[in-house]
């Protein structure tokens, strides 16, 4: 799997969008980017689903401009208007070619989840691999209405619980992907939990 991050040059703050080409042509999250339709279709004709790892306005800015575009299905976990299907804790949902199971992982967001697949984590925010607050290991702010760094915690504690020792990719909604090599995807995951689990700000200004 090689999932192509099509917001990678936006010059605007948004989320991560990773295009995955396969039998099942997905898009993780839709982000906030101007002119990401475009992008995608840099890369492919069409894009057959769109699963969203939660609905905070950076990562669904450009929903409707991509569902528009690619009459694509929307899996959500909470209610959307163009919502196809929903998905639910345990579910599996096809990602590319991999399936991934879909993980309940709130803290960061209510409506949270992340997919785990045989080689892929697609984190969300839940957990990224830098984002300026740390490097080779973060977690999802919490200083918002709808946070909680006690379910965040607990929510990392599930993915490395429900994490396949074949993963080697973790591609989260901020920050750079993180492949394999020295460490692991679960070294990456543990180090940001024993962060989470200091119940410090997260940043100065919180």
């Amino acid at each position: 799997m090689d999932p192509i991050n099509v917001t990678a040059d936006a010059e605007q703050f948004t989320a991560n969008v990773y295009l995955v080409d396969g039998v099942v042509t997905t898009l993780v999250d839709a982000g906030a980017m101007p002119g990401v339709v475009d992008e995608i279709r840099e890369h492919v004709d069409g894009v057959d689903r769109v699963v969203l790892t939660h609905q905070h306005g950076d990562h669904v800015e450009q929903l409707d401009a991509v569902l528009d575009a690619f009459g694509a299905d929307l899996f959500a976990y909470d209610d959307h208007p163009r919502r196809t299907h929903a998905i639910d804790d345990g579910d599996e949902v096809q990602i590319g070619d991999e399936t991934h199971e879909v993980v309940y992982t709130p803290g960061h967001a209510d409506d949270h989840v992340s997919f785990v697949g045989e080689t892929a984590l697609f984190s969300g925010d839940v957990v990224v691999y830098n984002d300026g607050a740390f490097d080779d290991g973060s977690f999802g702010r919490t200083d918002h209405a709808a946070g909680d760094r006690e379910t965040l915690i607990e929510s990392l504690r599930t993915v490395l619980d429900r994490l396949p020792d074949t993963v080697t990719g973790l591609y989260a909604g901020h920050g750079d992907p993180f492949v394999a090599d020295d460490e692991t995807v679960r070294d990456v995951i543990e180090r940001a939990l024993e962060r989470a689990e200091r119940r410090e700000p997260k940043y100065p200004e919180e």
